[in-house]
């Protein structure tokens, strides 16, 4: 394949890209973006792979290493490796109580927290066999006080945010 964009990685571009690939925590798709680049690089000292050997490599299509070899030369490493912002503004269809209220229907009332202490509680201090009722009561009286001692506040496992993508399909159209 005809080879339009030409990878030249400075020193400092390359370390960039390297640090990024052994960090692992990058998202998925900058990864494989900085892997990409750094396989395309073709000053001294780099692979120089083909487009066909980064794309069997790579699993991916020619068009997708043109793409990231194209935004890296108009727009420089970092246009190339992350992801473009969206250009436009959602607008909500409910405002912020009647979201909560769908959120609450669809996903069911949230316990209350005598249920989340209990919950607590057996986790933490009775998972084990307690010999009788005063050693129970003195096991529990303790757990109490230290859970007390320390503000504990919840952690909830869901954001506002997750919510509006995983119940979008129930969010009502309106048509204005």
């Amino acid at each position: 394949m005809y080879q339009k964009y030409y990878i030249k990685l400075t020193s400092e571009e390359r370390q960039y890209l390297e640090k990024i690939i052994l960090s692992g925590s990058a998202p998925a798709r900058k990864l494989q973006r900085a892997r990409i680049l750094l396989k395309s690089d073709c000053s001294e000292g780099g692979p120089n792979w083909s487009y066909e050997a980064i794309c069997d490599a790579f699993d991916v299509n020619s068009m997708t290493v043109t793409n990231f070899r194209k935004a890296f030369t108009e727009g420089g490493l970092e246009k190339a490796i992350n992801r473009k912002k969206p250009e436009r503004e959602y607008q909500h269809s409910l405002d912020r109580n009647a979201e909560a209220h769908l959120i609450a229907l669809a996903c069911g009332a949230a316990p209350d927290g005598a249920e989340i202490e209990f919950g607590v509680l057996i986790r933490q201090c009775l998972s084990r066999r307690i010999p009788d009722k005063t050693t129970w009561k003195k096991e529990v009286k303790a757990w109490q006080i230290d859970r007390n001692a320390i503000v504990v506040k919840v952690d909830w496992r869901f954001t506002t945010a997750d919510t509006r993508i995983k119940l979008k399909h129930l969010y009502p159209v309106i048509h204005v």
